[in-house]
């Protein structure tokens, strides 16, 4: 059982709309969205920051964001988030051997040097101590723009909200993350941990 729990989709009506935004990329309004509608400005800003940091601007596709998002989540250990973050990735069309390789990005094939820079960028910026150098600087500018930065750190760093959320809340995790969890993370020994609901 979470920390705090969720409240009915329909306990607020903005954030009910908002929501719908989440259908698209989950299948479902996520727990920690209903959690949040305790205070509605709460639940209501997230979604717009969610949905800003999103948008496509440039080459950072939609796929390499949630990749991004996956790599910060399993740097700071949330499981409910490498689950949403995979699930997002496959429906937004991340290639098949990506997603069964991603724990490998560093070396697969089917990883560019330009998403790999990218990736790296997400694991050092999502350590504690930050880790982000003069080195994986130099790299993002071989590959990306200033623009196309800012996007992967506002991934990154809406992750870092949502790490620290549903951590803390153990937030139970829905049937349909668990699902593409277990399908692409499961070799590597992801559980769903805290998330199961019996936490607290």
């Amino acid at each position: 059982m979470a920390l705090v729990q969720p409240l009915d989709p329909n306990h607020d009506a903005d954030t009910k709309k908002l929501a719908e935004f989440f259908n698209e990329t989950l299948g479902f309004c996520p727990n920690s969205v209903l959690t949040m509608q305790h205070r509605p400005a709460i639940s209501k800003a997230f979604i717009n920051l969610n949905k800003a940091v999103m948008a496509n601007e440039g080459r950072v596709t939609s796929a390499l964001k949630r990749m991004i998002a996956w790599v910060s989540s399993n740097a700071t250990g949330c499981r409910y988030c490498q689950a949403h973050a995979i699930r997002a990735a496959e429906r937004y069309g991340a290639e098949q051997e990506q997603l069964d390789n991603i724990w490998e990005y560093r070396t697969h094939p089917s990883f560019s040097e330009a998403e790999r820079a990218a990736l790296d960028f997400s694991l050092q910026a999502s350590q504690v101590p930050n880790a982000v150098d003069a080195e994986i600087k130099e790299r993002l500018y071989q590959h990306w723009n200033e623009g196309e930065i800012v996007e992967m750190l506002g991934v990154i760093s809406l992750f870092g909200y949502l790490n620290r959320w549903n951590d803390s809340q153990g937030t139970d995790i829905e049937d349909g993350a668990i699902e593409s969890a277990n399908q692409y993370l499961g070799k590597h020994g992801w559980e769903k941990g805290k998330h199961d609901g019996s936490t607290y």
